[in-house]
């Protein structure tokens, strides 16, 4: 077991304030317990580390290591806040354990104590789980220790932990998925970086935590990062979706050729199933867990129930994985040699779908989160969006109902290398004012039509409304709920 509190990021601590006040409302109860879970790379690490700071508590993280070793390490972490904890050898995880509680209680000390990676944990000592079951509901509880325990393993997670009959269902406090990062803390990161920009960042990074550390490390343009830290064989991000997979519990190497297929434009499940070669009905279970993985979303048409629709597709969920299977996996022959030039060559040749693909789904995950003071907002609030599509129809990009009801909002996102002149404007307004409108449910049939057109930027300012469209920029998507 690998112990450490002094890991420092290079980029300074961003949001998690609602993650963060939970879990010390879980370290004010006596013998709080908290369970965190969620993909790989997203910060679930970094934000323990800054709660262990405030705490004075320990933090451990588990690796492959045998069960005597993992005890051992242990054993040498507790001893930094329990002296003599590691004068002896423990021969179980319920010796080690039950001392704990113990000398805890004497010293008055309560943690947080904190079991990262707890899958490997689990899988080099099966009992543990059980162990950990009444060591929280007993032990642990009248010492007064705060325990938490993390995991990205989604799989070995659910079943010990999250499923009905797992040991420790039920048991925490504060059961949290740490999901991505959002949006609007872009310009967190990135700071100096215009709305283009961003939308930049976002189409290659999404919001993954590390791979913005990675990328505002030298304070480059997109193009020029993702060369450098994806594309370039020696580049920290070239092989990473395979690492997602093979550090799965148990690994996930199985999937990739689904990914290479929603990668290379298969998104029904007839569809990937004939690239793979494999039957239709052999894919419900892996691509359920390429969903739970944070790496797939299964989609349906705006107003069809997501049960129940026949016309669902998958798409890749995470922006940068996207960019990968659509750059790198099919082209990692050529990448081996290529130069930097001929290595942007082939991104370029990709990187205008990609923005306009990352350009819709930054606006349709922004439109429920807008600052209140938004021309848009002002006129919802909105619900969740998502796309509207039915045969050869056009597509809606952004669909979403008012949460009050009453209003339902059309929009199309339309990306732009340069900013919108007025005269872009006036077309582009006229053509969606003009569009026929989408065969929603008939409970829609009432509700007022508010049409939207997202773009990037506007030349020499902000317009709100275009005649009848209401036009929303990128620094009215990513402003901040709570900034003025």
């Amino acid at each position: 077991m690998l112990v450490s509190i002094m890991l420092i990021s290079i980029m300074r601590f961003i949001d998690r304030r609602e993650e963060m006040k939970r879990l010390e409302a879980v370290a004010g109860r006596r013998g709080g317990f908290a369970v965190l879970y969620g993909r790989r790379r997203l910060g679930k690490s970094r934000l323990l580390l800054e709660w262990v700071r405030k705490r004075d508590g320990l933090y451990s993280v588990a690796d492959q290591s045998s069960p005597e070793v993992q005890r051992r390490y242990f054993a040498d972490l507790v001893a930094q806040r329990l002296p003599g904890f590691a004068d002896v050898e423990y021969p179980d995880w319920r010796t080690l354990l039950t001392r704990l509680a113990n000398d805890a209680r004497i010293a008055g000390w309560r943690g947080p104590i904190i079991f990262d990676e707890f899958p490997y944990l689990a899988a080099a000592a099966p009992e543990l789980p059980s162990v950990l079951q009444r060591w929280v509901d007993v032990d642990a509880k009248e010492a007064g220790l705060c325990v938490a325990l993390a995991g990205s393993s989604q799989r070995m997670m659910q079943g010990l932990v999250l499923s009905r009959d797992a040991p420790l269902y039920g048991r925490s406090h504060e059961l949290l998925e740490i999901l991505p990062l959002d949006s609007c803390y872009l310009k967190d990161a990135f700071s100096g970086f215009g709305p283009r920009e961003l939308v930049e960042s976002y189409t290659a990074w999404g919001g993954v935590p590390r791979y913005w550390e990675l990328a505002a490390d030298t304070g480059g343009s997109a193009r020029d990062e993702i060369d450098r830290l994806v594309l370039d064989p020696l580049g920290p991000l070239h092989t990473e979706p395979d690492r997602l997979l093979a550090e799965e519990l148990p690994p996930a190497i199985e999937l990739r050729p689904i990914l290479d297929a929603i990668g290379m434009g298969a998104h029904r499940v007839s569809e990937i199933a004939g690239r793979i070669g494999q039957k239709a009905t052999s894919l419900s279970r892996p691509l359920d867990r390429l969903v739970g993985l944070g790496l797939v979303r299964r989609e349906v048409s705006f107003g069809e129930s997501p049960k129940k629709s026949r016309r669902a597709v998958y798409k890749i969920d995470d922006p940068f994985v996207r960019l990968w299977f659509r750059v790198v996996a099919p082209n990692r022959g050529a990448l081996a040699a290529a130069s930097r030039a001929a290595r942007l060559r082939l991104l370029d040749k990709a990187w205008s779908g990609l923005l306009g693909a990352g350009w819709e789904e930054l606006c349709r995950n922004r439109v429920s989160k807008l600052n209140p003071a938004t021309p848009l907002a002002k006129l919802g609030p909105w619900g969740p969006a998502s796309r509207w599509w039915r045969g050869g129809a056009p597509e809606w990009d952004v669909v979403s109902e008012s949460l009050e009801g009453g209003r339902v909002l059309l929009g199309e996102a339309r990306w732009a290398s340069a900013p919108w002149t007025r005269r872009q404007l006036e077309r582009g307004a006229e053509r969606l004012s003009k569009r026929d409108e989408p065969e929603l449910p008939a409970k829609f049939d009432k509700s007022q039509k508010v049409r939207v057109l997202f773009i990037p930027e506007v030349e020499g300012g902000r317009t709100h409304r275009f005649g009848d469209v209401v036009v929303v920029t990128c620094s009215q998507l990513l402003r901040k709920a709570g900034s003025a």
